[in-house]
């Protein structure tokens, strides 16, 4: 397995979650505000019917998700999902470059709510929604 190389502002995701070295590397972009997740697709992200495994691209959802919704505390408090929606639209192949985008519609006291899609160019792959509860970190 080869790792695919990210586009230029792409910079490896200082992660957290060790669940993440076995499916990773995962990237990120926060040029010019604009908070964009990444992975290249490789054979170990692909199901014998070789495109990449729907599990794969509801993880990454469930990452870009949780990221999205602590991105602006995530030093002092970290996430967990509580709810996760997706509806698959296309299939993404090996060699693919699989972008996030996520966007928060609400937030409350706990609770962020979060909406996005994880697309191949300007292919939508899986549009997602969901919620993550937000916790102090150490608690």
């Amino acid at each position: 397995m080869s790792q695919l190389e990210p586009p230029p502002g792409y910079r490896a995701h200082p992660h957290f979650d060790p669940f993440e070295d076995r499916i990773g590397p995962l990237w990120l972009s926060d040029e010019g505000g604009d908070l964009r997740f990444g992975f290249g697709a490789t054979a170990m992200h692909c199901n014998t019917g070789g495109t990449v495994h729907g599990g794969m691209l509801m993880t990454f959802a469930d990452f870009a998700l949780c990221t999205v919704g602590c991105w602006d505390v995530i030093e002092t408090e970290r996430c967990v999902t509580v709810s996760l929606n997706c509806d698959f639209v296309a299939a993404g192949r090996e060699g693919d470059w699989i972008e996030a985008r996520a966007e928060i519609v609400r937030r409350t006291r706990s609770l962020t709510f979060v909406r996005g899609l994880v697309s191949c160019g300007d292919r939508a792959l899986l549009n997602f929604s969901g919620v993550a509860r937000r916790f102090e970190r150490g608690s």
